[in-house]
């Protein structure tokens, strides 16, 4: 932070399981602002853990950059800042993610002083955290992240604080300071009269705890405006029962000094007079803002699970949760935090027609709150204390009038659950609840899709004598997996065999009724030549005109004489591996994809496929990259097949797909066919 002067510093770690990154050390923003993103899903479009899963520095020079790459930050942070972050890797082992975070004065671009001392860092990092993982002893993030302060701009004089508090107290209206964690540090004594309260209480105290009627969204937002952009900011606030007062921030990376003055009647805000706020909610609204915005993007049940228990806990200060559905006429688990498994175990599957609280929020709709045990135990005569803990919320998760399920929250301490806080709890639940919904209705879609296209592609390849083979099929990582990517092997006889790959274009259920048919067409000439059956299935096409085309590959392989014979309508070349371990991409004339022009040829081209060899034949799923040659990353495929270790047709064919499985934004599907001549 000190070498780049950045505002913002964080250091990411992989969590146990290795699917997320916790926050490890952060200095210059306090925590209770950085809690939403404590943990980092590793497959989640944020610029952590994308520059971490692609190799790279993320940069984002602004606000409209970042809500276009990143809506949901944008959406819960809607401040001028820029922001970078890096890996932390050595020798392709990943260690973690850098984070650093500018005013919103700094220049939309990085400067190379900049990159490169983030690059230094990482790298002196990278060696570090590999250094403890070798000696037994690696460096692991805690439950929440060490906190630093940030670099200082001027070394602190005792001999001046007398007069530097005398200044202060000089100037008109009232001022005080916050420090990086939002605590009052100075505090003179006109504002702590403006403000209500002695000078002892507030000092210590962040304004919002000491003071609740600053408890306010219209207050925190300003702050955390000023911490996030370093820029000033100003509000005004209402100091019940009757008397407004203007707040100026002024922020740099040691604090915030505030000035305090009362409004004059003629300015005042036109609005009526309020009662103040439950304590804790404009923290609750900031949470449930990001939970909101991290809900968009949920899609599976299990994502949606993930996401609630990652953020509810820190969204409601509860110790623990557990998320409840209705199946079958039982209660089933799909999710906790704070408990154990032990625990939950012991609850799962409780009978719908059992008499507790979960199921009866579910059942009538109507949620329950128990401030301690003996409220619970009133309502619940049977009731026993089995987690621990002291108040509950039960939450029945409602949408479209129909229940889906239930939230508990529990706390470790009797809880009074004031309206508002119901009131916003309440909101919780139904957040939850229509993620929920469309997260099932997501998994009924993507499991129908499934099977779809299980049923459409080979369910096992035949066994040939001198050939050993191996297929893969991987869905695009979005939509609904159904896909028109189709391969195939066709024995003919006791030595000769067809292979045949293809793509139809676009991913969706017409796709693959296509992808059906161009098989089938295929199964029916199989045997002529190639150049015939691509010409043959292209007539076909061209009759149905689907309004989708289709590329595709057909090799005729002779095994009595050691020979291939291939044709290949527009569709990626296929990669020989010789016996001798030398690579070679077949470059084929193309010819046109199926389904334009009935009168297409497609001319074919003979090579030796000698025992040993390898063909490669696979959709372009598997190698395109955004942004670079088709011909590079080809290239790229047949450099790692010569690489590889001399494998079966099986475990070649998982370490070709390696790369491709860990893109966790993967947008095409892909197919690949590996023949092994014995």
């Amino acid at each position: 932070m000190r070498d780049t002067g950045a505002s913002v510093g964080a250091v990411y770690l992989p969590a146990p399981g290795g699917q997320a990154l916790r926050l490890a050390v952060l200095s210059g923003v306090p925590w209770e602002i950085a809690v939403p993103w404590a943990r980092v899903a590793l497959s989640a479009p944020t610029p952590v853990a994308d520059a971490l899963r692609e190799h790279r520095l993320v940069w984002l020079g602004g606000q409209e950059e970042l809500a276009r790459r990143y809506p949901q930050l944008a959406l819960v942070l809607p401040y001028a800042f820029t922001l970078a972050a890096a890996p932390i890797t050595t020798d392709g082992t990943e260690w973690g993610g850098l984070v650093l975070q500018w005013p919103a004065s700094h220049p939309a671009e990085l400067s190379p002083k900049e990159r490169e001392a983030m690059g230094d860092v990482c790298h002196r990092l990278g060696l570090l955290l590999r250094t403890a993982a070798d000696s037994g002893h690696p460096v692991l993030p805690g439950a929440e992240p060490r906190l630093v302060p940030p670099p200082q701009t001027r070394a602190f004089e005792p001999s001046g604080a007398q007069a530097a508090m005398n200044f202060a107290e000089r100037l008109p209206g009232g001022c005080c300071a916050l420090d990086p964690d939002g605590r009052m540090t100075f505090v003179t004594t006109t504002a702590a009269d403006l403000l209500g309260a002695d000078v002892s209480d507030l000092l210590g105290a962040r304004p919002w705890e000491a003071l609740p009627w600053l408890n306010v969204p219209v207050a925190q937002d300003p702050y955390r405006a000023a911490v996030l952009s370093r820029r000033p900011t100003s509000f005004t606030a209402l100091r019940p029962p009757d008397r407004w007062l203007s707040f100026r921030l002024y922020p740099d990376a040691s604090g915030i000094s505030v000035r305090i003055a009362p409004v004059p009647a003629a300015g005042a805000p036109d609005s009526p007079l309020s009662p103040p706020p439950a304590t804790g909610r404009a923290a609750a609204v900031y949470h449930l803002m990001h939970l909101a915005a991290t809900l968009t993007e949920a899609v599976g049940v299990r994502d949606v699970v993930d996401r609630v228990a990652d953020q509810v806990l820190s969204a409601t200060e509860a110790q623990a949760l557990a998320l409840m559905t209705a199946e079958e006429g039982r209660l089933r688990i799909i999710g906790y935090r704070g408990y154990t498994a032990e625990l939950m175990d012991r609850f799962d599957a409780a009978p719908l027609t059992s008499d507790t609280p979960a199921v009866h929020c579910l059942t009538t709709g109507v949620p329950s709150f128990f401030a301690t045990f003996a409220e619970l135990k009133r309502a619940y005569h049977p009731a026993v204390l089995q987690d621990d803990m002291a108040a509950w919320a039960f939450l029945p998760l409602i949408t479209s009038g129909r229940p889906v399920g239930s939230l508990v929250l529990a706390y470790d301490r009797p809880h009074t659950f004031a309206p508002e806080e119901r009131a916003v709890l309440t909101s919780l639940a139904g957040l939850i609840a229509q993620a929920l919904d469309r997260a099932r209705l997501y998994d009924a879609k993507h499991q129908l899709a499934h099977s779809l296209q299980a049923g459409l592609l080979p369910h096992a390849l035949p066994r040939m004598s001198g050939l050993d083979v191996a297929a893969r099929y991987l869905p695009a990582g979005h939509g609904t997996g159904i896909g028109g990517d189709f391969y195939d092997l066709i024995r003919l006889d006791d030595t000769t065999a067809a292979a045949t790959i293809g793509d139809v274009q676009g991913h969706n259920v017409q796709a693959a009724t296509l992808m059906g048919q161009v098989r089938t067409a295929v199964h029916a000439t199989a045997g002529a030549p190639p150049e015939e059956v691509l010409a043959r299935t292209n007539r076909l096409l061209t009759d149905l005109d689907p309004g989708l085309f289709t590329s595709c590959l057909y090799a005729h392989l002779d095994l009595a004489h050691h020979r291939v014979r291939l044709a290949s309508a527009g569709h990626p070349p296929p990669i020989l591996r010789h016996p001798e371990g030398r690579t070679e991409v077949l470059r084929l004339p193309p010819g046109l994809l199926l389904g334009i022009d009935p009168t297409a040829a497609y001319p074919a081209t003979e090579i030796a496929l000698l025992p040993g060899a390898v063909l490669v034949l696979y959709t372009d799923g598997l190698v395109e990259v955004p942004g670079v040659d088709f011909d590079e990353v080809t290239d790229a495929l047949a450099d790692r097949l010569a690489r590889a270790d001399d494998l079966n047709a099986e475990a070649l064919a998982d370490t070709l797909v390696h790369d491709t499985q860990q893109r966790a934004h993967r947008s095409d599907d892909v197919a690949l066919l590996l023949i092994h001549a014995r």
